[in-house]
């Protein structure tokens, strides 16, 4: 048998079914991979080994007695910001005063109502406003792929932890690309649902939690837990009857749109954008009809996007006193400061923005069943940087790729369509239309097929 550490979930639970494995076992070798891995990527915050152990224990018990939970005994992490019952959450910041979390949110009730073990949470950058591991609470996180690189973000601990084996099920948030890109960075499956489909607390416009695994299958089954519904949830989409395991699906004559040009932002590379037209073609070998997706970002839609955000994010940091100001990440400090000062008018016509890039994105997908891109114009970067141009002033260009479907309410999902040269992952995104997150796991599901092999997971060197 494999390492455990390296099963998915759905091959854990058959081995729990048919008593090959235990939970311990499992939970047991998880463990012993995240203390071979975790010196070099610092993906883990809260990490509890004798409490994961422990409910690996009780839900062993529940195995035996013919009484298992749907997940029960699969472990995993969650990503800081989503609070844990009795959890301190900085949410990435050094600058945030430290209280245990009073009740666990939505996804994490779910999760843990489900049997699964939490072994701890992961790490994410300051206000997880960065695609990076760069973090003024956190120590760097650091990609397995190839640890001088980053993971991405603002999930980087979840995508790490997913590369390196730290279990099979892993969840982040995205507001902007936050699990597709570290998930496209690190090699995963990342799912961006539609918005309102996963009931989150608190939320906000675009903002949703999505699960980050290594294969398609995994990703349906934390979403067949993790969409159940919470009253918490203000904007959450009402409950719906969904076969999330039903993956299979013939392409044959899907409308697919390629879209390479976003309009803006840095140039996709060559490594890139020749993966993402090979996944193209393999499409329409398969019977898809393929044709191109049209541009449709402006600099005016991205700059608008930029002067809503950094000014929300200094309504909060411009308001702490100036010894906590110094503690915040110089910059996202530096980023956020632009925002101070902007007029209503200013800010307003930046918020309209998100409505202008919805609008437009949907009209760009209309045709089409689905859409593919890249998930990031470039391959990964270093480690120590917070972006790829690494610029306070150019802070989403980037994120061209990814932010549309957030602002669109469109369910998008990453999934590993190759390697470069160096050896750093190449992401496809498929976006489908709203509320048709079925339809993409589908889709992506029918990639993986058509894409063949195993991922070559990234094995730790000491």
């Amino acid at each position: 048998m494999p390492n455990p550490a390296d099963l998915s979930a759905v091959e854990l639970l058959e081995a729990y079914r048919s008593k090959t494995l235990s939970p311990v076992e499992a939970v047991d070798a998880v463990i012993a991979r995240i203390e071979a891995w975790e010196p070099q990527i610092k993906a883990l915050y809260a990490y509890q080994p004798d409490v994961a152990r422990a409910a690996a224990k009780t839900s062993e018990a529940r195995w035996m007695s013919g009484q298992a939970l749907p997940l029960d005994g699969v472990p995993g992490t969650i990503k800081e910001n989503i609070a844990t019952k009795g959890t301190q959450m900085p949410v990435g910041t050094a600058a945030r005063d430290l209280t245990p979390m009073a009740e666990d949110a939505p996804v994490s009730a779910r999760l843990r109502e489900a049997g699964f073990v939490m072994l701890a949470k992961t790490t994410m950058p300051d206000y997880g406003m960065l695609s990076s591991g760069l973090s003024s609470f956190h120590e760097l996180a650091r990609n397995p792929w190839d640890v001088t690189k980053n993971p991405g973000g603002s999930s980087a601990g979840a995508g790490a932890a997913g590369a390196a084996g730290y279990g099979p099920l892993h969840v982040g948030t995205d507001i902007g690309g936050s699990v597709r890109l570290p998930a496209g960075w690190c090699g995963l499956v990342g799912l961006k649902p539609s918005f309102g489909r996963v009931p989150i607390d608190p939320s906000y416009y675009g903002r949703v939690a999505g699960p980050m695994t290594r294969t398609v299958t995994d990703t349906a089954l934390m979403m067949r837990e993790i969409s159940k519904p919470d009253a918490r949830d203000g904007m959450s989409l009402p409950p719906q009857a969904i076969d999330w395991l039903s993956l299979d699906l013939d392409v044959k004559g899907l409308r697919i749109g390629l879209q390479l040009d976003p309009g803006i932002g840095i140039p996709v590379e060559p490594e890139t954008k020749a993966a993402i037209e090979a996944a193209g073609r393999a499409f329409a070998m398969a019977g898809a009809i393929v044709a191109e997706a049209p541009a449709f970002l402006t600099r005016e839609m991205l700059d608008g996007l930029d002067d809503f955000w950094s000014q929300r994010a200094w309504a909060d940091i411009g308001a702490l006193p100036p010894e906590k100001q110094a503690k915040v990440l110089p910059y996202i400090f530096a980023w956020a400061k632009r925002g101070d000062g902007l007029s209503g008018e200013r800010v307003y016509r930046g918020m309209s923005q998100m409505l202008a890039i919805k609008d437009a994105a949907l009209k760009q997908s209309a045709p089409f069943d689905f859409v593919l891109s890249p998930v990031a114009p470039v391959p990964s970067y270093p480690a120590e940087m917070a972006s790829p141009l690494d610029d306070p002033n150019q802070p989403f260009e980037h994120i061209v790729f990814t932010l549309p479907a957030n602002m669109s309410d469109q369910p998008s999902i990453s999934v590993h369509a190759g390697v470069t040269k160096e050896g750093l992952p190449i992401g496809l995104q498929i976006t489908g239309r709203r509320f048709d997150d079925l339809g993409v796991l589908r889709m992506a599901r029918a990639w993986e097929r058509l894409r063949g092999g195993e991922v070559p997971w990234p094995r730790v060197s000491r």
